[in-house]
Order: C-alpha cells, then structure tokens, then sequence
C-alpha cells in the first residue's frame, strides 16, 4: 500500500486535485482510498436518521452497514496512522491534510503567498501550483530554489498521475 498526501491552505485545490485523479488511477486498476482531515469538524448524520437518533440518545460509536458501503462515526479523532490501517487492502490511499504527518508529499500552492508551507513540511515530492503562476516566473524561482522537486500545474492530472504510480 502506498500512501501519499495533499497538502496546501484551504481552498488550494487539495479535494478538486484528488478528484481528478482518482479517475486516472483506477484505469490503472489500483484500489484507492481518501482520509481527509478537516480542522473544522463536520456533521455526516443528518437529524431524523437512526444514527442521529443514536448519537443525540447519548453513543460514542456507530456503525451503519449495508451489502455496498459501511460507515463507522466515532466521537473522537483518530490519529492518522489507524485510519490507515482501516485501508491496509487497498493499494493506494490519498490523503488530504494532515501536513505535519511523516508520508510522501504533494504541496499545493495558491500563490507566491504560501510559499512558507514549503518549509513547513517534510517528505515533498512534487509541488502543484495555479497555471498563472507559470507566466510569473519572478514568483516561482523562490519555491524552486527552496526545493528540487518536479512542478506541476492544477491541470497536469496525467504527470501526476505518473509521478504517485512512480513512488
């Protein structure tokens, strides 16, 4: 199993990247599996469900299974590395945040502004910027001093592609 992760500022691309990849990567007849971590919390019960009922009744765990899908909520954070292991059968998981975390790096950049993410994060192995940034090549010479890593654009679904099946 591989893993690699996508990480940038929100609103950088992180979720429309990995959506365009997916697609390319399951032509290539891989199992793909997506953690995202969102800082902000989020609800995925809806009121009037039986797992709302079950949360709001006071459980801490809830599992919901049918033949296609199954979904376990629990009211705590788990850390990365156990999410793994849930996908330990699949052949690739992407992951979306958790930039601190030890795993090989995609680094989205929205603008010459973020580039101190560079630096912040360890194991990049690529950095995918807007297609503008190209014709601002004043903008990118800093990001590229910082790191010898290939550069890619929003839009070069197909090297990516190439580069996370090469790692």
């Amino acid at each position: 199993m591989k893993i690699i992760q996508f990480c940038g500022y929100k609103n950088s691309g992180k979720t429309t990247l990995i959506t365009a990849l997916i697609p390319l990567l399951k032509q290539q007849g891989l199992r793909i599996a997506v953690i995202k971590h969102d800082r902000h919390g989020f609800e995925m019960d809806h009121e009037g469900t039986d797992t709302y009922k079950f949360r709001e009744a006071g459980a801490e765990g809830i599992a919901i299974a049918s033949p296609g899908r199954t979904a376990i909520l629990r009211e705590a954070e788990m850390e990365l590395a156990s999410l793994i292991q849930l996908y330990s059968d699949y052949d690739l998981v992407l992951v979306e945040g958790y930039k601190m975390q030890p795993y090989p790096k995609l680094v989205l950049l929205r603008g010459p502004e973020d580039i101190e993410l560079v630096d912040q994060v360890e194991e990049i192995r690529g950095l995918v910027v807007r297609p503008d940034m190209l014709k601002e090549p004043s903008a990118l010479h800093p990001i590229q001093l910082r790191t010898a890593v290939p550069l890619f654009t929003w839009n070069d679904t197909e090297r990516i592609t190439s580069l996370l099946l090469s790692l």
